[in-house]
């Protein structure tokens, strides 16, 4: 079936008379509780003495039944009928189910219906207070079915964004370590974009709320499961939480945008810390697969030059991430071959010009937009995105700034050659990096001089505050960018904070 089956018909004139109506709807009680009442016989069958056909029929959904439970999950978007399904004990009867059903397509119906009456607070407060309840949720994640996958990580999104319950399940899922490897091979593994995003989702969530929670899966090995999902003795991969995140970004890479945005936001906030850093530069394969897949992202997919400017405002949270990162990589001091090699570098600095540049052009639009419109909320909006782009801006000039001081006049020279560096592009760096990284700029132009003297005295008279500045002593860059960096982080988690 391509959709879930319609919600059923509105009861007849008699049964609104007679009061068989849920709450303010039309849907019929009766109706409501011989499905429920079908819903447990299935599950706890009268004996039939060992029959052998007993397992293969568990796994099977009767069509009429199926459709019936369908209808149910329909109607449970309604808060009348998710409140009265609460009143009924449905959660103890999908529990029930969830134990005892083989049948991959029940499981998925019930967690599913669940989903839906968790999206009202008092009913995700009652669900997440059932401590055998979250338990049986939680072996979900052991599940093989990716629809049932699916649904279990929406059910789990949303008891995590409720702040009422969300340290509940953030502590129940720490008592179940196996949860880490359960998540690990979804995301190293599965090739549906839909479970990933959603699954990645989670995942950001638990790291935004729990920095504790993040540490322990950034050191984790392997950790054997309480109960584990098969009953093979084969030997447990050893999963690791950066090379997961980054194939499961290749996954959704082409496929699933938003996807691709949820999982550079993990990578930030793994690099917010010294331990997620690590993890990614002292393995050399994973550090040299994290900067490829970043490297090649904004050189070859985002902000591109034949790209309208305006495409910076639906890129600007995902190119704040992926920029952050790799700053955060480049600073690390990791004497990596990747790292070294200058001129590579020179495609990600065309990449970081254009990305300011093109920021200009989108805050001119936001200021012009704001200020024809007299509507609140479209001034609401304007200030976020101004503030998000604010944001991308200082992280980009921070990136910048980095590779700016490691430039070799043979780099310069290579850069102004092939077009990289050119007096409109440097005189765009410039406008933005200073007055903040005046002495980055003058040991940059400096060294500059060495190469194009006519350039680097055209910069100097359009930039009259570095002639100014050129006494200041070369130590002020490192102390500037220490303050500057810890200043980026700090706007890392504001960034993932405020975005809404």
């Amino acid at each position: 079936m391509d959709r879930n089956p319609s919600p059923p018909p509105p009861s007849r004139e008699e049964d609104v008379a007679t009061g068989d109506c849920i709450g303010s709807t039309v849907y019929s009680k009766h109706w409501l509780f011989g499905v429920l009442n079908g819903l447990i016989q299935l599950v706890t069958p009268e004996d039939t003495k060992g029959s052998s056909d007993d397992e293969e029929q568990q796994t099977e959904l009767d069509e009429e039944l199926e459709n019936e439970i369908c209808r149910v999950w329909d109607m449970s978007m309604d808060e009348d009928v998710a409140l009265f399904l609460q009143e009924f004990n449905t959660p103890d009867i999908f529990m029930g189910v969830l134990a005892k059903s083989r049948c991959p397509r029940l499981r998925e119906i019930c967690v599913g219906i669940l989903g839906n009456m968790a999206c009202f607070q008092e009913i995700c407060v009652s669900i997440s207070n059932n401590k055998n309840l979250g338990q049986v949720l939680l072996h979900c994640f052991y599940d093989s079915d990716p629809p049932t996958l699916l649904e279990i990580s929406r059910l789990l999104l949303t008891c995590l964004s409720q702040m009422e319950v969300a340290s509940i399940w953030v502590e129940r899922i720490r008592e179940y370590p196996s949860i880490y490897d359960s998540i690990c091979f979804i995301l190293s593994s599965s090739t549906n974009v839909d479970l990933l995003g959603k699954v990645g989702e989670v995942v950001d969530k638990l790291f935004d709320l729990d920095e504790k929670l993040m540490l322990e899966w950034i050191r984790k090995g392997t950790v054997p499961p309480l109960d584990p999902p098969q009953e093979e003795s084969e030997e447990q991969p050893v999963f690791k939480i950066v090379p997961c995140v980054l194939e499961a970004a290749k996954q959704v890479r082409s496929e699933h945008p938003e996807g691709l945005d949820v999982y550079m936001r993990i990578l930030q906030l793994l690099t917010t810390v010294d331990d997620g850093i690590q993890a990614v530069v002292q393995c050399p394969d994973t550090g040299k697969d994290t900067w490829s897949l970043l490297f090649d992202l904004v050189c070859h997919e985002f902000c591109q030059a034949d790209d309208p400017p305006i495409i910076l405002q639906e890129q600007k949270t995902v190119l704040a991430s992926v920029f952050s990162v790799m700053s955060a990589i480049y600073a690390s001091q990791a004497e990596q071959e990747y790292l070294k090699r200058e001129e590579a570098n020179l495609p990600l600095i065309d990449s970081l010009i254009r990305v300011l540049r093109n920021m200009e052009h989108c805050q001119k639009k936001l200021e012009n937009s704001a200020e024809s419109s007299t509507e609140e909320t479209k001034k609401s909006d304007f200030i976020q995105d101004d503030f998000h782009l604010k944001i991308l801006k200082d992280i980009s000039c921070e990136f910048l700034s980095n590779i700016f001081q490691t430039l070799t006049k043979e780099t310069i020279a290579l850069g102004l050659k092939e077009g990289q560096l050119s007096k409109q592009k440097c005189s765009c760096a410039f406008q933005h990096l200073l007055p903040f990284y005046s002495p980055v700029v003058e040991e940059f132009l400096k060294t500059l001089n060495e190469v194009d003297k006519a350039l680097a005295a055209d910069l100097e008279e359009r930039f009259p505050s570095l002639k100014v500045g050129k006494t200041q002593e070369k130590g002020a860059v490192n102390n500037l960018g220490s303050k500057s960096m810890a200043f980026t982080i700090e706007c890392k988690y504001l960034s993932h904070f405020c975005d809404c």
